[in-house]
């Protein structure tokens, strides 16, 4: 079944309103199996709106609408979808008892204009509105079906829950959906190593670009949820031979959370040294519930004076090669081990731009830190001449990685362990 979404309101339009309700209802739809195909914004106009039904009609199976059911003289939803379905409205006096008792509870008379919130479709039906006063009605014309919701979303989403979306299952396939969460390689990468996978019909995969990270949103049609999450199991399973770690975790489990709940589970504790992040690692982790637990200390060292007095990066390190350089990072990430006494830390510093940049180092640099016993490992990372925030976040992602890796033992793609040498060279500078 293909459907569109039509949402009505001019104050949508004009973006006075945040439209969260074509969000949900896309969600919604896709659960119960329903593609769909388009969705809508159209203002508090008859002409436009009727225009829009009519040729929605002939592309889709069902049309969802939301708002336009008030009682004011804009609100022109119900009886505009009804002439496109060529049916006719009537008062419900069942619906009109319950809007009057709806003010009675409230202390308050009805106004008249309330009365055309009981009109109902003569060929269709209606859903009773427990938190309102609009009912939601339905139409059908032939195979065509239209779905009308009151703009509130307080009102839709019980309505929808309630009544409207089992009456709209009725026997269909569900869609199940499972996303993998993978940090520390690019979506060009990733399409190169699993593009095969993305040809299957059912389950389906999709592939996502956020901001440090890639998604992998696999969904299976099924005559069940839990059919469909065996099938759903089954593809990821071919994804993570091929990706292997990379793949940090599932659905809301974002890295984050992956890190203190990986952190708990093996007794380690994390400690943090930030410049160019400016605490953003730390915040991210303390975001989640019992971090307590695993993170004690989170240090912001913006300044050199700061990297030196509280971490112990030596002075001579920051005169000639600079804050932004590997040996500045592996030196913020021995100094925070040391001080917090953490199992494993992680250090970043670079140069997030938009100013501040040179040939030699350019906005995008970042040099990530980390440190667990007598292994440091650094990264440089050079993520490009993009906005301040999204260096920002790709950085914090690799560390927050690094911290993961760390803690179970995995391998460290991108980063140079320091030689015993180099080990012994940093260590000795931090001394003088």
């Amino acid at each position: 079944m293909k459907a569109e979404i039509i949402c009505v309101g001019t104050e949508l339009l004009l973006g006075d309103i945040l439209n969260t309700n074509a969000q949900f209802l896309a969600k919604e739809l896709a659960a119960l199996g329903i593609t769909v195909h388009h969705q809508w914004v159209v203002g508090d106009n008859e002409g436009r709106l009727a225009q829009l039904i009519d040729q929605a009609m002939e592309r889709s199976d069902l049309l969802v609408f939301s708002g336009g059911l008030g009682p004011t003289a804009d609100d022109l939803t119900k009886e505009t979808v009804a002439r496109c379905f060529d049916d006719t409205l009537h008062l419900e006096p069942s619906i009109l008892e319950n809007i009057r008792a709806y003010f009675a509870a409230t202390g308050r008379h009805m106004p008249p204009n309330n009365e055309k919130q009981a009109m109902v479709p003569t060929k269709g039906g209606w859903f009773e509105n427990h938190n309102g006063t609009a009912p939601a009605v339905w139409f059908r014309k032939g195979t065509k079906r239209a779905v009308l919701l009151p703009g509130p979303s307080s009102e839709l989403k019980p309505l929808w829950t309630e009544q409207v979306g089992p009456f709209l299952a009725d026997g269909r396939q569900v869609l199940h959906s499972l996303t993998l969460r993978i940090t520390g390689i690019g979506e060009s990468h990733v399409e190169e190593k699993v593009g095969h996978l993305f040809e299957n019909e059912n389950p389906t995969a999709a592939i996502y670009a956020k901001t440090g990270e890639v998604q992998i949103r696999i969904t299976a049609r099924a005559a069940s949820h839990a059919e469909g999450e065996k099938a759903c199991r089954a593809c990821a399973e071919h994804f993570r031979a091929i990706l292997g770690d990379v793949i940090y975790g599932e659905d809301a489990n974002d890295l984050e959370h992956t890190l203190v709940q990986t952190l708990a589970e093996k007794g380690l504790t994390v400690a943090t040294a930030e410049s160019c992040t400016g605490g953003l690692v730390s915040q991210r982790i303390t975001r989640v519930p019992g971090s307590s637990e695993v993170f004690g200390f989170g240090f912001c060292t913006y300044a050199n004076e700061a990297k030196h007095r509280l971490l112990g990066v030596s002075e001579k390190t920051l005169a000639t090669v600079g804050a932004v350089s590997w040996q500045t990072a592996a030196q913020m990430a021995m100094g925070a081990a040391r001080v917090s006494g953490a199992d494993i830390a992680v250090s970043l510093t670079g140069i997030a731009g938009p100013g501040g940049g040179t040939a030699e180092k350019p906005v995008g640099l970042v040099y990530v830190g980390a440190v667990r016993g007598e292994d440091v490992y650094v990264a440089k990372l050079l993520l490009g001449n993009r906005d301040r925030q999204s260096i920002r976040t790709g950085a914090a992602n690799r560390a927050l990685d690094f911290a993961r890796r760390l803690a179970l033992g995995l391998s460290m793609p991108g980063a140079d362990k320091l030689t015993a040498e180099e080990l012994a060279q940093q260590k000795q500078a931090m001394k003088e």
